[in-house]
Protein backbone atom coordinates (compact mmCIF):
# COMPACT_ATOMS: atom_id res chain seq x y z
CA UNK A 1 0.00 0.00 0.00
CA UNK A 2 1.06 4.08 -0.59
CA UNK A 3 0.16 7.24 -1.25
CA UNK A 4 0.00 8.40 -5.06
CA UNK A 5 -0.35 11.78 -6.00
CA UNK A 6 -0.09 13.95 -9.61
CA UNK A 7 -1.13 16.39 -11.92
CA UNK A 8 -1.67 17.35 -15.32
CA UNK A 9 -1.51 20.80 -15.95
CA UNK A 10 -3.69 22.75 -18.48
CA UNK A 11 -1.06 25.09 -20.59
CA UNK A 12 1.21 22.07 -21.32
CA UNK A 13 3.73 23.29 -18.62
CA UNK A 14 5.59 21.08 -16.37
CA UNK A 15 5.03 20.49 -13.00
CA UNK A 16 6.65 22.26 -10.72
CA UNK A 17 8.11 19.98 -8.23
CA UNK A 18 7.68 21.73 -5.49
CA UNK A 19 3.71 21.28 -5.68
CA UNK A 20 4.61 17.06 -5.78
CA UNK A 21 6.67 17.76 -2.66
CA UNK A 22 3.83 19.61 -0.89
CA UNK A 23 1.73 16.61 -1.77
CA UNK A 24 4.31 14.00 -1.06
CA UNK A 25 4.50 15.65 2.34
CA UNK A 26 0.78 15.31 3.25
CA UNK A 27 1.27 11.38 2.37
CA UNK A 28 4.09 10.67 4.22
CA UNK A 29 2.13 8.61 6.78
CA UNK A 30 1.29 6.54 3.79
CA UNK A 31 4.34 5.45 2.05
CA UNK A 32 6.97 6.02 4.70
CA UNK A 33 9.80 3.78 3.01
CA UNK A 34 10.73 5.46 -0.03
CA UNK A 35 9.57 8.41 -2.55
CA UNK A 36 9.77 8.08 -6.10
CA UNK A 37 8.80 11.07 -8.87
CA UNK A 38 8.08 11.16 -12.29
CA UNK A 39 8.26 14.43 -14.20
CA UNK A 40 7.70 14.40 -17.95
CA UNK A 41 5.51 16.99 -20.01
CA UNK A 42 2.92 18.37 -18.62
CA UNK A 43 2.55 15.60 -16.36
CA UNK A 44 4.19 14.66 -13.09
CA UNK A 45 3.30 11.94 -10.27
CA UNK A 46 4.56 11.22 -6.92
CA UNK A 47 4.21 8.01 -4.80
CA UNK A 48 5.47 7.01 -1.17
CA UNK A 49 5.87 3.55 -0.60
CA UNK A 50 5.03 1.26 1.95
CA UNK A 51 7.10 -1.71 0.97
CA UNK A 52 5.00 -4.95 1.46
CA UNK A 53 6.21 -7.23 -1.56
CA UNK A 54 9.46 -6.88 -3.67
CA UNK A 55 11.04 -4.98 -1.06
CA UNK A 56 14.08 -4.29 -2.84
CA UNK A 57 13.29 -3.93 -6.35
CA UNK A 58 9.68 -2.76 -5.80
CA UNK A 59 10.31 1.13 -5.88
CA UNK A 60 7.80 3.44 -8.26
CA UNK A 61 6.82 4.52 -11.18
CA UNK A 62 7.28 1.43 -12.91
CA UNK A 63 7.84 1.73 -16.86
CA UNK A 64 7.08 -0.33 -19.86
CA UNK A 65 9.06 -0.55 -22.96
CA UNK A 66 7.09 1.75 -25.04
CA UNK A 67 7.64 4.72 -22.12
CA UNK A 68 4.59 4.31 -20.34
CA UNK A 69 4.68 5.04 -16.67
CA UNK A 70 2.74 3.43 -13.90
CA UNK A 71 2.28 4.60 -10.34
CA UNK A 72 0.09 2.45 -7.22
CA UNK A 73 -1.32 2.29 -4.50
CA UNK A 74 -2.52 -1.59 -3.52
CA UNK A 75 -1.85 -4.91 -4.76
CA UNK A 76 -2.16 -6.81 -7.79
CA UNK A 77 -3.31 -10.68 -7.26
CA UNK A 78 -3.15 -12.57 -10.88
CA UNK A 79 -3.79 -15.70 -12.15
CA UNK A 80 -0.70 -17.60 -13.12
CA UNK A 81 -2.53 -18.50 -17.07
CA UNK A 82 -2.57 -14.68 -16.60
CA UNK A 83 0.85 -13.74 -16.42
CA UNK A 84 2.26 -16.30 -18.77
CA UNK A 85 0.11 -15.10 -21.53
CA UNK A 86 1.36 -11.36 -20.89
CA UNK A 87 5.35 -13.02 -20.86
CA UNK A 88 4.53 -13.75 -23.91
CA UNK A 89 4.30 -10.35 -24.93
CA UNK A 90 7.96 -9.95 -24.38
CA UNK A 91 8.64 -8.80 -21.02
CA UNK A 92 10.23 -10.08 -17.90
CA UNK A 93 7.69 -8.97 -14.58
CA UNK A 94 10.03 -7.59 -11.51
CA UNK A 95 6.18 -7.96 -9.73
CA UNK A 96 2.72 -7.84 -10.31
CA UNK A 97 2.59 -4.13 -10.07
CA UNK A 98 3.97 -4.46 -13.58
CA UNK A 99 0.82 -5.86 -15.15
CA UNK A 100 -1.21 -3.45 -15.39
CA UNK A 101 1.18 -1.76 -17.13
CA UNK A 102 1.58 -4.42 -19.91
CA UNK A 103 -2.29 -4.55 -20.14
CA UNK A 104 -2.48 -1.12 -20.33
CA UNK A 105 -0.42 -1.49 -23.68
CA UNK A 106 -2.41 -4.28 -25.11
CA UNK A 107 -6.22 -3.94 -24.07
CA UNK A 108 -6.44 -0.19 -23.80
CA UNK A 109 -8.58 1.33 -21.68
CA UNK A 110 -10.23 -1.92 -20.74
CA UNK A 111 -6.55 -3.22 -18.75
CA UNK A 112 -8.65 -3.58 -15.59
CA UNK A 113 -11.15 -6.25 -16.83
CA UNK A 114 -8.28 -8.62 -16.40
CA UNK A 115 -6.60 -7.24 -12.68
CA UNK A 116 -7.77 -9.18 -9.56
CA UNK A 117 -6.64 -7.44 -6.56
CA UNK A 118 -6.78 -3.76 -4.82
CA UNK A 119 -5.65 -1.03 -6.35
CA UNK A 120 -5.72 2.52 -7.62
CA UNK A 121 -3.26 3.50 -9.94
CA UNK A 122 -2.65 6.01 -12.13
CA UNK A 123 -0.71 5.53 -15.90
CA UNK A 124 0.97 8.56 -18.08
CA UNK A 125 1.38 7.52 -21.46
CA UNK A 126 3.41 9.92 -23.26
CA UNK A 127 2.63 8.39 -26.55
CA UNK A 128 -1.11 9.40 -26.52
CA UNK A 129 -0.79 12.23 -23.99
CA UNK A 130 -3.62 10.11 -21.75
CA UNK A 131 -3.06 10.72 -18.34
CA UNK A 132 -5.13 7.14 -16.75
CA UNK A 133 -6.49 6.77 -13.36
CA UNK A 134 -7.79 3.95 -12.48
CA UNK A 135 -9.71 2.55 -8.75
CA UNK A 136 -10.42 -1.34 -7.81
CA UNK A 137 -14.54 -2.43 -8.42
CA UNK A 138 -15.67 -2.47 -4.67
CA UNK A 139 -13.32 0.85 -4.29
CA UNK A 140 -10.79 -1.26 -1.50
CA UNK A 141 -7.93 1.69 -2.36
CA UNK A 142 -9.14 5.75 -2.28
CA UNK A 143 -8.34 7.94 -5.12
CA UNK A 144 -9.49 11.46 -5.26
CA UNK A 145 -9.19 14.62 -7.81
CA UNK A 146 -9.43 17.83 -8.49
CA UNK A 147 -10.03 20.14 -11.32
CA UNK A 148 -8.76 23.79 -11.57
CA UNK A 149 -8.36 26.37 -14.43
CA UNK A 150 -4.60 25.45 -14.46
CA UNK A 151 -4.50 21.70 -13.71
CA UNK A 152 -6.28 17.83 -12.97
CA UNK A 153 -4.84 16.15 -9.98
CA UNK A 154 -5.20 13.61 -7.84
CA UNK A 155 -4.48 11.96 -4.49
CA UNK A 156 -5.32 9.64 -2.10
CA UNK A 157 -6.54 11.86 0.22
CA UNK A 158 -8.51 15.17 -0.13
CA UNK A 159 -6.48 16.08 2.27
CA UNK A 160 -2.76 16.22 -0.29
CA UNK A 161 -5.06 18.09 -2.37
CA UNK A 162 -6.22 20.72 0.19
CA UNK A 163 -2.62 21.10 1.75
CA UNK A 164 -0.75 21.17 -1.46
CA UNK A 165 -3.04 24.30 -2.44
CA UNK A 166 -4.89 22.29 -5.42
CA UNK A 167 -8.20 22.58 -3.75
CA UNK A 168 -10.32 24.71 -0.96
CA UNK A 169 -12.11 23.82 2.25
CA UNK A 170 -15.64 25.02 1.01
CA UNK A 171 -18.22 22.61 2.11
CA UNK A 172 -21.35 21.15 -0.33
CA UNK A 173 -23.98 21.12 1.78
CA UNK A 174 -26.11 18.45 0.34
CA UNK A 175 -23.45 16.42 0.92
CA UNK A 176 -22.85 17.46 4.60
CA UNK A 177 -26.27 16.46 5.00
CA UNK A 178 -25.75 12.73 3.87
CA UNK A 179 -23.08 12.67 6.47
CA UNK A 180 -24.94 13.99 9.55
CA UNK A 181 -28.01 11.81 7.85
CA UNK A 182 -25.98 8.47 7.19
CA UNK A 183 -22.96 8.64 8.90
CA UNK A 184 -21.25 8.55 5.66
CA UNK A 185 -21.28 10.29 1.91
CA UNK A 186 -22.14 8.74 -1.23
CA UNK A 187 -21.73 9.07 -5.14
CA UNK A 188 -18.59 11.17 -6.93
CA UNK A 189 -19.14 14.26 -4.49
CA UNK A 190 -17.06 14.20 -1.46
CA UNK A 191 -17.85 16.81 1.27
CA UNK A 192 -15.84 19.29 -0.23
CA UNK A 193 -16.70 21.86 -3.30
CA UNK A 194 -14.82 20.44 -6.31
CA UNK A 195 -12.91 17.57 -4.91
CA UNK A 196 -14.18 14.46 -6.38
CA UNK A 197 -13.82 10.52 -5.82
CA UNK A 198 -12.75 8.53 -8.61
CA UNK A 199 -15.57 5.75 -8.00
CA UNK A 200 -15.23 1.87 -7.18
CA UNK A 201 -14.30 0.09 -10.43
CA UNK A 202 -13.76 3.52 -12.66
CA UNK A 203 -11.52 4.38 -15.50
CA UNK A 204 -10.89 8.01 -15.69
CA UNK A 205 -8.94 9.34 -18.88
CA UNK A 206 -7.40 12.75 -18.70
CA UNK A 207 -6.13 14.85 -21.41
CA UNK A 208 -4.75 18.37 -21.15
CA UNK A 209 -6.02 18.53 -17.99
CA UNK A 210 -9.64 17.63 -18.71
CA UNK A 211 -11.32 14.39 -18.13
CA UNK A 212 -12.13 13.73 -21.53
CA UNK A 213 -13.79 9.55 -20.64
CA UNK A 214 -14.75 7.40 -18.30
CA UNK A 215 -15.21 3.55 -18.36
CA UNK A 216 -16.63 1.38 -15.46
CA UNK A 217 -15.87 -2.08 -14.36
CA UNK A 218 -18.96 -3.58 -11.90
CA UNK A 219 -18.26 -5.19 -8.52
CA UNK A 220 -20.86 -7.42 -9.12
CA UNK A 221 -22.37 -10.21 -11.62
CA UNK A 222 -25.58 -9.11 -13.10
CA UNK A 223 -28.62 -11.68 -13.68
CA UNK A 224 -30.64 -13.22 -10.69
CA UNK A 225 -29.44 -15.47 -8.50
CA UNK A 226 -28.29 -18.89 -9.53
CA UNK A 227 -29.76 -22.52 -8.22
CA UNK A 228 -27.73 -24.23 -6.37
CA UNK A 229 -27.61 -26.93 -3.60
CA UNK A 230 -26.26 -26.84 -0.53
CA UNK A 231 -23.52 -29.45 -0.55
CA UNK A 232 -22.44 -27.60 -3.74
CA UNK A 233 -22.14 -24.43 -2.05
CA UNK A 234 -20.64 -25.44 0.52
CA UNK A 235 -17.42 -27.07 -1.95
CA UNK A 236 -17.63 -23.91 -4.08
CA UNK A 237 -17.23 -21.47 -0.72
CA UNK A 238 -14.88 -23.77 0.72
CA UNK A 239 -12.79 -23.58 -2.84
CA UNK A 240 -13.07 -19.40 -3.38
CA UNK A 241 -12.37 -18.39 -0.05
CA UNK A 242 -9.42 -20.73 0.95
CA UNK A 243 -7.71 -19.40 -2.90
CA UNK A 244 -8.72 -15.37 -1.56
CA UNK A 245 -7.38 -15.71 1.85
CA UNK A 246 -3.60 -17.61 0.18
CA UNK A 247 -3.54 -14.59 -2.34
CA UNK A 248 -4.13 -12.19 0.54
CA UNK A 249 -1.46 -13.53 2.61
CA UNK A 250 1.53 -12.65 0.02
CA UNK A 251 3.85 -10.49 2.18
CA UNK A 252 7.05 -9.99 2.37
CA UNK A 253 6.42 -8.75 5.64
CA UNK A 254 5.19 -9.96 8.60
CA UNK A 255 1.21 -9.97 8.78
CA UNK A 256 -1.47 -10.48 11.03
CA UNK A 257 -5.38 -9.94 11.22
CA UNK A 258 -8.64 -8.11 13.33
CA UNK A 259 -10.65 -10.84 15.17
CA UNK A 260 -13.82 -9.53 16.16
CA UNK A 261 -15.01 -12.76 17.42
CA UNK A 262 -17.77 -12.66 14.57
CA UNK A 263 -18.99 -14.98 11.63
CA UNK A 264 -16.56 -13.08 9.45
CA UNK A 265 -13.47 -12.63 10.77
CA UNK A 266 -13.39 -16.06 12.60
CA UNK A 267 -13.60 -17.60 9.12
CA UNK A 268 -10.49 -15.98 8.07
CA UNK A 269 -8.85 -17.34 11.40
CA UNK A 270 -9.92 -20.41 10.49
CA UNK A 271 -7.93 -20.62 7.03
CA UNK A 272 -4.95 -18.36 7.78
CA UNK A 273 -4.81 -20.97 10.58
CA UNK A 274 -4.65 -23.67 7.81
CA UNK A 275 -2.50 -22.47 5.21
CA UNK A 276 0.18 -20.98 8.10
CA UNK A 277 3.22 -22.46 9.45
CA UNK A 278 3.33 -20.02 12.02
CA UNK A 279 0.77 -19.11 14.94
CA UNK A 280 -1.66 -16.25 13.52
CA UNK A 281 -1.36 -13.00 14.84
CA UNK A 282 -4.75 -11.74 15.62
CA UNK A 283 -5.91 -8.96 18.06
CA UNK A 284 -8.90 -8.28 19.89
CA UNK A 285 -10.96 -5.44 21.29
CA UNK A 286 -12.99 -5.00 24.01
CA UNK A 287 -14.75 -2.50 26.30
CA UNK A 288 -14.56 -3.69 30.28
CA UNK A 289 -17.36 -2.50 32.45
CA UNK A 290 -19.70 -1.41 29.77
CA UNK A 291 -22.75 -2.86 28.81
CA UNK A 292 -21.72 -3.42 25.16
CA UNK A 293 -21.32 -7.51 24.89
CA UNK A 294 -17.95 -8.12 24.69
CA UNK A 295 -16.92 -10.33 22.21
CA UNK A 296 -13.32 -11.23 23.98
CA UNK A 297 -14.52 -14.58 25.18
CA UNK A 298 -16.08 -15.89 21.96
CA UNK A 299 -12.62 -14.54 20.57
CA UNK A 300 -10.55 -16.23 22.67
CA UNK A 301 -12.16 -19.31 22.27
CA UNK A 302 -11.84 -19.22 18.18
CA UNK A 303 -7.69 -18.39 18.73
CA UNK A 304 -7.41 -21.16 21.26
CA UNK A 305 -9.17 -23.59 18.95
CA UNK A 306 -6.27 -22.91 16.01
CA UNK A 307 -3.50 -22.28 18.77
CA UNK A 308 -3.35 -18.67 17.11
CA UNK A 309 -1.49 -16.18 19.20
CA UNK A 310 -3.63 -13.73 20.27
CA UNK A 311 -3.42 -9.94 21.94
CA UNK A 312 -6.39 -8.95 23.56
CA UNK A 313 -6.64 -4.89 24.00
CA UNK A 314 -8.95 -2.58 26.14
CA UNK A 315 -10.71 0.49 24.98
CA UNK A 316 -11.64 2.64 28.09
CA UNK A 317 -13.64 5.34 28.66
CA UNK A 318 -10.99 7.08 28.57
CA UNK A 319 -9.58 6.61 25.58
CA UNK A 320 -12.65 7.81 23.90
CA UNK A 321 -12.03 10.78 25.40
CA UNK A 322 -9.00 11.43 24.42
CA UNK A 323 -8.38 9.79 20.92
CA UNK A 324 -11.57 11.19 19.58
CA UNK A 325 -9.90 14.19 18.05
CA UNK A 326 -6.64 12.90 16.83
CA UNK A 327 -9.03 10.36 15.15
CA UNK A 328 -11.42 12.97 13.63
CA UNK A 329 -8.75 14.58 12.03
CA UNK A 330 -7.40 11.75 10.05
CA UNK A 331 -10.29 10.93 8.85
CA UNK A 332 -10.59 13.81 6.01
CA UNK A 333 -13.15 12.13 4.76
CA UNK A 334 -15.30 12.14 6.95
CA UNK A 335 -17.22 8.67 8.50
CA UNK A 336 -19.53 9.52 11.92
CA UNK A 337 -18.93 5.72 12.36
CA UNK A 338 -17.69 4.99 16.29
CA UNK A 339 -16.16 1.79 15.22
CA UNK A 340 -13.49 3.76 14.25
CA UNK A 341 -12.70 4.61 17.29
CA UNK A 342 -11.71 0.83 18.51
CA UNK A 343 -10.10 0.34 14.62
CA UNK A 344 -8.07 3.10 15.34
CA UNK A 345 -6.38 1.45 18.97
CA UNK A 346 -6.77 -2.13 17.25
CA UNK A 347 -4.41 -0.33 14.43
CA UNK A 348 -1.56 1.18 16.84
CA UNK A 349 -0.89 -2.00 18.63
CA UNK A 350 -0.59 -3.98 15.69
CA UNK A 351 1.91 -1.62 14.44
CA UNK A 352 3.29 -1.46 17.90
CA UNK A 353 3.80 -5.57 17.38
CA UNK A 354 5.96 -4.87 14.34
CA UNK A 355 3.01 -5.71 11.63
CA UNK A 356 3.00 -3.98 8.30
CA UNK A 357 -0.31 -5.79 7.11
CA UNK A 358 -3.43 -6.87 8.79
CA UNK A 359 -6.20 -9.25 6.99
CA UNK A 360 -10.16 -8.00 7.97
CA UNK A 361 -13.33 -9.29 7.63
CA UNK A 362 -14.90 -6.35 5.95
CA UNK A 363 -17.34 -7.05 3.01
CA UNK A 364 -18.61 -10.23 4.38
CA UNK A 365 -21.67 -8.92 5.56
CA UNK A 366 -22.86 -7.09 2.28
CA UNK A 367 -21.79 -9.83 -0.06
CA UNK A 368 -23.42 -12.87 2.17
CA UNK A 369 -26.79 -11.20 3.73
CA UNK A 370 -25.39 -10.53 7.35
CA UNK A 371 -27.08 -7.35 8.31
CA UNK A 372 -30.66 -7.48 10.39
CA UNK A 373 -31.62 -4.63 7.51
CA UNK A 374 -31.55 -7.25 4.56
CA UNK A 375 -34.08 -9.32 5.83
CA UNK A 376 -35.90 -6.47 6.72
CA UNK A 377 -35.75 -5.28 3.10
CA UNK A 378 -37.13 -8.87 2.22
CA UNK A 379 -40.26 -8.54 3.92
CA UNK A 380 -43.50 -6.68 2.07
CA UNK A 381 -44.44 -3.49 4.30
CA UNK A 382 -47.70 -5.11 5.27
CA UNK A 383 -45.34 -7.35 7.23
CA UNK A 384 -43.10 -4.80 8.71
CA UNK A 385 -40.85 -4.40 5.34
CA UNK A 386 -38.92 -1.51 5.72
CA UNK A 387 -36.64 0.80 3.08
CA UNK A 388 -33.06 0.88 3.09
CA UNK A 389 -32.01 3.71 5.08
CA UNK A 390 -35.52 5.12 4.99
CA UNK A 391 -35.19 7.40 8.18
CA UNK A 392 -32.32 9.78 8.65
CA UNK A 393 -30.29 9.95 12.19
CA UNK A 394 -31.83 13.63 12.86
CA UNK A 395 -35.20 13.13 11.86
CA UNK A 396 -38.03 13.75 14.27
CA UNK A 397 -35.55 15.18 16.71
CA UNK A 398 -36.13 18.65 16.78
CA UNK A 399 -32.64 19.54 16.86
CA UNK A 400 -32.21 20.80 13.28
CA UNK A 401 -32.74 24.61 12.48
CA UNK A 402 -34.21 23.67 8.78
CA UNK A 403 -34.22 20.42 6.53
CA UNK A 404 -31.77 18.72 5.99
CA UNK A 405 -32.46 18.71 2.23
CA UNK A 406 -31.46 15.89 -0.52
CA UNK A 407 -29.74 13.60 1.78
CA UNK A 408 -31.60 10.38 0.46
CA UNK A 409 -30.67 11.71 -3.47
CA UNK A 410 -27.58 9.27 -3.79
CA UNK A 411 -28.97 6.47 -2.09
CA UNK A 412 -32.27 6.85 -4.44
CA UNK A 413 -29.81 6.49 -7.11
CA UNK A 414 -27.78 4.00 -6.04
CA UNK A 415 -30.93 1.81 -5.17
CA UNK A 416 -32.25 2.39 -8.75
CA UNK A 417 -28.76 1.75 -10.12
CA UNK A 418 -28.70 -2.03 -8.38
CA UNK A 419 -32.07 -2.98 -9.50
CA UNK A 420 -31.21 -4.86 -12.06
CA UNK A 421 -32.68 -6.96 -14.79
CA UNK A 422 -33.51 -9.93 -12.63
CA UNK A 423 -32.21 -9.35 -8.94
CA UNK A 424 -34.74 -10.16 -5.97
CA UNK A 425 -34.61 -7.59 -3.33
CA UNK A 426 -32.10 -8.50 -1.15
CA UNK A 427 -29.52 -8.52 -4.13
CA UNK A 428 -30.19 -4.87 -4.68
CA UNK A 429 -29.56 -3.82 -0.91
CA UNK A 430 -26.55 -5.78 -1.21
CA UNK A 431 -25.90 -3.85 -4.31
CA UNK A 432 -26.70 -0.68 -2.81
CA UNK A 433 -24.75 -1.28 0.40
CA UNK A 434 -21.76 -2.55 -1.93
CA UNK A 435 -21.80 0.95 -4.15
CA UNK A 436 -21.73 3.24 -1.09
CA UNK A 437 -21.96 2.07 2.35
CA UNK A 438 -19.22 -0.10 1.90
CA UNK A 439 -16.25 1.70 -0.17
CA UNK A 440 -17.29 5.05 1.73
CA UNK A 441 -17.92 4.38 5.10
CA UNK A 442 -16.63 1.06 6.29
CA UNK A 443 -13.83 1.00 3.61
CA UNK A 444 -12.66 4.57 4.45
CA UNK A 445 -12.35 3.77 7.75
CA UNK A 446 -10.06 0.61 7.61
CA UNK A 447 -7.94 2.56 5.35
CA UNK A 448 -7.65 5.70 7.03
CA UNK A 449 -7.22 4.29 10.48
CA UNK A 450 -4.65 1.21 9.19
CA UNK A 451 -2.58 4.03 7.22
CA UNK A 452 -2.62 6.10 10.37
CA UNK A 453 0.13 3.92 11.43
CA UNK A 454 1.90 2.55 8.28
CA UNK A 455 -0.32 -0.67 7.76
CA UNK A 456 -1.82 -2.21 4.84
CA UNK A 457 -5.43 -3.60 4.82
CA UNK A 458 -6.44 -6.28 2.61
CA UNK A 459 -10.10 -7.63 3.05
CA UNK A 460 -10.05 -11.15 1.50
CA UNK A 461 -14.41 -11.49 0.90
CA UNK A 462 -13.40 -8.37 -1.28
CA UNK A 463 -12.41 -10.58 -4.14
CA UNK A 464 -14.05 -11.07 -7.13
CA UNK A 465 -13.59 -14.46 -7.29
CA UNK A 466 -15.47 -14.65 -3.77
CA UNK A 467 -18.49 -11.82 -4.65
CA UNK A 468 -18.56 -13.51 -8.43
CA UNK A 469 -19.81 -16.50 -6.27
CA UNK A 470 -21.24 -15.03 -2.80
CA UNK A 471 -23.66 -12.44 -5.01
CA UNK A 472 -25.54 -15.18 -7.12
CA UNK A 473 -26.26 -17.67 -4.15
CA UNK A 474 -30.12 -18.18 -3.89
CA UNK A 475 -31.91 -15.93 -1.24
CA UNK A 476 -32.87 -19.22 1.21
CA UNK A 477 -28.51 -19.52 1.28
CA UNK A 478 -27.95 -16.05 2.61
CA UNK A 479 -30.42 -15.91 4.87
CA UNK A 480 -32.37 -18.96 6.40
CA UNK A 481 -34.15 -19.41 9.76
CA UNK A 482 -33.80 -15.66 10.56
CA UNK A 483 -30.44 -15.91 10.33
CA UNK A 484 -28.20 -13.57 7.96
CA UNK A 485 -24.97 -15.24 6.48
CA UNK A 486 -26.27 -18.56 6.69
CA UNK A 487 -23.81 -20.53 4.01
CA UNK A 488 -20.80 -18.74 5.54
CA UNK A 489 -22.06 -19.79 9.38
CA UNK A 490 -22.41 -23.47 8.37
CA UNK A 491 -19.32 -23.46 6.36
CA UNK A 492 -17.79 -22.15 9.80
CA UNK A 493 -20.09 -24.55 12.02
CA UNK A 494 -18.04 -27.54 10.13
CA UNK A 495 -14.77 -26.12 10.40
CA UNK A 496 -14.84 -24.38 13.53
CA UNK A 497 -17.32 -26.08 15.83
CA UNK A 498 -15.49 -23.60 18.72
CA UNK A 499 -17.45 -20.74 16.89
CA UNK A 500 -20.97 -21.96 17.51
CA UNK A 501 -21.04 -19.93 14.22
CA UNK A 502 -25.33 -20.86 14.15
CA UNK A 503 -25.95 -19.15 17.12
CA UNK A 504 -27.53 -16.16 16.76
CA UNK A 505 -24.78 -13.39 18.02
CA UNK A 506 -24.72 -9.40 18.62
CA UNK A 507 -23.73 -7.11 15.89
CA UNK A 508 -20.35 -5.25 17.31
CA UNK A 509 -20.70 -1.92 18.72
CA UNK A 510 -18.94 0.31 21.15
CA UNK A 511 -20.83 1.73 24.55
CA UNK A 512 -20.64 5.66 23.16
CA UNK A 513 -23.81 6.46 24.18
CA UNK A 514 -22.72 4.98 27.71
CA UNK A 515 -19.57 7.48 28.09
CA UNK A 516 -21.63 10.46 26.30
CA UNK A 517 -24.41 10.19 29.27
CA UNK A 518 -22.14 10.67 32.44
CA UNK A 519 -20.44 13.45 30.57
CA UNK A 520 -23.63 15.06 28.73
CA UNK A 521 -24.04 17.91 30.81
CA UNK A 522 -20.76 19.19 30.28
CA UNK A 523 -20.42 18.34 26.91
CA UNK A 524 -23.64 19.55 26.02
CA UNK A 525 -22.89 23.20 25.96
CA UNK A 526 -18.94 22.78 24.28
CA UNK A 527 -20.73 21.18 21.12
CA UNK A 528 -23.58 23.39 21.01
CA UNK A 529 -21.49 26.52 20.52
CA UNK A 530 -19.17 25.14 17.65
CA UNK A 531 -19.46 26.82 14.90
CA UNK A 532 -20.36 24.12 12.65
CA UNK A 533 -22.75 23.23 14.91
CA UNK A 534 -24.50 26.22 15.36
CA UNK A 535 -25.07 26.45 11.87
CA UNK A 536 -27.61 23.51 11.34
CA UNK A 537 -28.77 22.96 14.86
CA UNK A 538 -30.59 24.75 17.39
CA UNK A 539 -28.28 25.23 20.42
CA UNK A 540 -30.73 24.88 23.21
CA UNK A 541 -31.67 21.65 21.69
CA UNK A 542 -28.54 20.53 21.55
CA UNK A 543 -28.02 21.31 25.02
CA UNK A 544 -31.16 19.14 26.04
CA UNK A 545 -30.28 16.18 23.96
CA UNK A 546 -27.22 16.22 25.80
CA UNK A 547 -28.82 15.62 29.50
CA UNK A 548 -31.90 13.21 27.79
CA UNK A 549 -30.02 10.72 26.18
CA UNK A 550 -32.70 7.94 27.45
CA UNK A 551 -32.98 6.22 23.53
CA UNK A 552 -30.67 4.77 21.09
CA UNK A 553 -31.36 7.39 18.30
CA UNK A 554 -30.90 9.90 21.01
CA UNK A 555 -27.75 8.14 21.77
CA UNK A 556 -26.62 8.13 18.16
CA UNK A 557 -27.48 11.82 17.00
CA UNK A 558 -25.19 12.92 20.11
CA UNK A 559 -22.31 10.82 18.83
CA UNK A 560 -22.88 12.07 15.07
CA UNK A 561 -23.14 15.87 16.39
CA UNK A 562 -19.42 15.50 18.44
CA UNK A 563 -17.83 13.76 16.02
CA UNK A 564 -18.91 16.26 13.35
CA UNK A 565 -18.08 19.01 15.87
CA UNK A 566 -14.68 17.78 15.80
CA UNK A 567 -14.32 16.55 12.19
CA UNK A 568 -15.83 20.54 11.39
CA UNK A 569 -12.87 22.11 14.11
CA UNK A 570 -9.80 20.19 12.31
CA UNK A 571 -10.60 20.03 8.33
CA UNK A 572 -12.98 23.26 7.88
CA UNK A 573 -11.94 25.32 10.42
CA UNK A 574 -7.80 24.16 10.16
CA UNK A 575 -7.22 23.81 14.04
CA UNK A 576 -4.92 21.22 15.40
CA UNK A 577 -6.39 18.64 18.45
CA UNK A 578 -6.02 19.32 21.71
CA UNK A 579 -5.13 16.54 24.27
CA UNK A 580 -8.86 15.38 24.72
CA UNK A 581 -12.28 16.16 23.33
CA UNK A 582 -12.73 18.91 26.24
CA UNK A 583 -9.86 20.68 25.85
CA UNK A 584 -10.34 20.78 22.04
CA UNK A 585 -14.26 22.06 22.19
CA UNK A 586 -12.90 24.45 24.41
CA UNK A 587 -9.86 25.84 22.65
CA UNK A 588 -12.61 28.05 20.56
CA UNK A 589 -13.59 30.29 23.50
Amino acid sequence: MCGIAGLMTTDGSTPPRAVLERLQAALAHRGPDGTGYYRNGNVGLMQGRLAIIDLETGDQPLFEPEGAALIGNGEIYNYIELKAELTGVAFATKSDCEVPLHLYRRDGLDFTQRLRGMYALAIHDPVTGHLVLARDPFGIKPLYYVETRGCFAFASEPEALIRSGLASVELIRQTRNELLQLQFTTGRDTVYAGIKRVLPGETVVVVEGRVVERRRREALPAGAPVALKTEAALQELDRVLHDSVLLHQRSDVPYGMFLSGGIDSTSLLSLMAELNDRPVKAFTIGFPGAQAADERPAARAAAESVGAEHVEIEFREADFWHLLPEVAAALDDPVADYAVLPTWKLARVAREAGLKVILSGEGGDELFAGYGRYRSVMRPWWAGGKMLRGRGNFDGLGLLRGDLTGWRDGMVAADVRAAGEGRTRLQIAQATDCADWLPNDLLTKLDRCLMAFGIEGRTPFLDPVVAEFAFRLPDDLKIRDGLGKWLLRRWLQDRMPAADALARKKGFTVPVADWLRKRGATLGPLVARQPGIREICLPDAVERLYVTLDRKRHGFAAWSLLFYALWHRAHIQRRAPERDVFQTLSALD
